[in-house]
This record gives C-alpha cells, sequence and structure tokens, in this order.
C-alpha cells in the first residue's frame, strides 16, 4: 500500500491546517487505496485565534502537535520521525499554520525562514525526485524551501497579485488556477492547487484537492 505523508500546521484555517482542505485530502488518499501518515512539528503555535470572532488570544497557548492530533484523530508522528525512505509522496494542506507555524510566510513574505524539520523533508524528497503536492497557501512555503535550488518549480495560489509576486520572488515561476483544478510541474514531481485562496464553496475545493491527490499517486513509480 502506498504510503502518503500529510504534514500538518495545527487545527483551524486562522492559527493552523485549514480543516475542510485536510479532511478532503485524507479521505481522497483513502479513497484512492492508499494509506495517510499524518505528521506535524512539536511546537508551539505563532498564536492563538478565536475562530468565532477572528480575534488574538494573546493568553493561550496551542502546540502545533497536539492541535494536529485532532484531525489525525489521535493518529499522527513528529515530523522529525519521518524520513523520505518512509513514504512514496508528500501533501501540505494549507490554512494559516502553514505560514504561521511550518514557516513564518505570513509575517515575513520572501525573506522568511521555513521550519527546519520541514526544511529537511522536503530537501531530501527533492534529492529523490519524490513526489509532493501543496494546497492553498502552503506552495507559497514551498517557493522558499526550493529558493536557491538548480530547477524552481512552477507552483499556484490562485491569483493573489501580491502572494504571486512574492513566490515569483523566491524564484519559483507563477501560474493562475481555479479551486476546482491543479498545476503540475513534471519536471519536479510537484503540484499545486489553490484550495480556499480562490475556492468558494466546499465542493469546488474537494474538486481540486481530489484531483491534485489523484496526480500525486499517479506520480508514484510502480
Amino acid at each position: 500500500m502506498k504510503k502518503i505523508g500529510v504534514v500538518l500546521s495545527g487545527c483551524g484555517v486562522y492559527d493552523g491546517a485549514e480543516i475542510h482542505e485536510s479532511v478532503i485530502t485524507l479521505l481522497a488518499i483513502d479513497r484512492a487505496g492508499a494509506k495517510a501518515v499524518c505528521m506535524a512539528p512539536d511546537v508551539e503555535q505563532m498564536h492563538v485565534i478565536n475562530h468565532h470572532n477572528g480575534e488574538e488570544m494573546p493568553d493561550e497557548k496551542r502546540n502545533v502537535l497536539v492541535e494536529s492530533a485532532r484531525i489525525a484523530r489521535g493518529e499522527i508522528r513528529d515530523i522529525n520521525a519521518i524520513k523520505a525512505d518512509d513514504i512514496d509522496a508528500l501533501v501540505f494542506p494549507g490554512g494559516f499554520g502553514a505560514a504561521k507555524n511550518l514557516s513564518s510566510f505570513a509575517e515575513e513574505g520572501e525573506d522568511c525562514k521555513v521550519h527546519p524539520e520541514v526544511m529537511r523533508l522536503v530537501k531530501e524528497f527533492i534529492a529523490k525526485q519524490k513526489p509532493q503536492a501543496a494546497l492553498c497557501i502552503a506552495p507559497a512555503m514551498m517557493a522558499k524551501i526550493y529558493e536557491g535550488e538548480s530547477v524552481n518549480p512552477t507552483l499556484t495560489i490562485g491569483n493573489d497579485k501580491d502572494g504571486i509576486s512574492m513566490v515569483e520572488a523566491m524564484g519559483s515561476k507563477h501560474q493562475e488556477c481555479s479551486a476546482r483544478d491543479f498545476v503540475l510541474d513534471k519536471e519536479n514531481n510537484i503540484v499545486s492547487t489553490p484550495a480556499y485562496m480562490v475556492g468558494k464553496s466546499i465542493s469546488e475545493v474537494a474538486e481540486g484537492i481530489e484531483k491534485t491527490i489523484t496526480e500525486l499517486i499517479k506520480m508514484i513509480p510502480h
């Protein structure tokens, strides 16, 4: 059975992994007959957002791995225990956690830093030419990881002009895309979809993610 690593970044669109995108990803992997291997870094979230009113909760602290375990129904591993040889493909759901907890893109844009364990695992995947997928805002983080690589990927975060300029400033090519579709970079074995960056409904987002996961699994050598 093919094993697909799913890197989560907390639980909730404003300060963690986008829950719809994460669950649709897990469902698509299962429907394809593959096994999801959920993982997250064992670090404190950048901050905690009240998802009812959108306000920051300055006195509250949450752990990215513990919060991600909510989505994974407890079956989750610390990303530092996962090597590229353990899994066949890798996918990053979106949500602000990708830009706040897995990287500092939300605060620092193209000058951001990426969590060292995320950087390590993706670099291992690049070296072994294994397939990866990035959803929603996660391709911006991928652009940072690929900065300085010999071949920069083609990615999509939809049509957000500021985001596109930052992705391109990090050396990647950007291709505009609807939520129902995906962008495939065959040379770099990476597929991306904008999901809720442009999607207006869960069904629209699901269509793009399902196509992305199908394509990702097709890219795994038999």
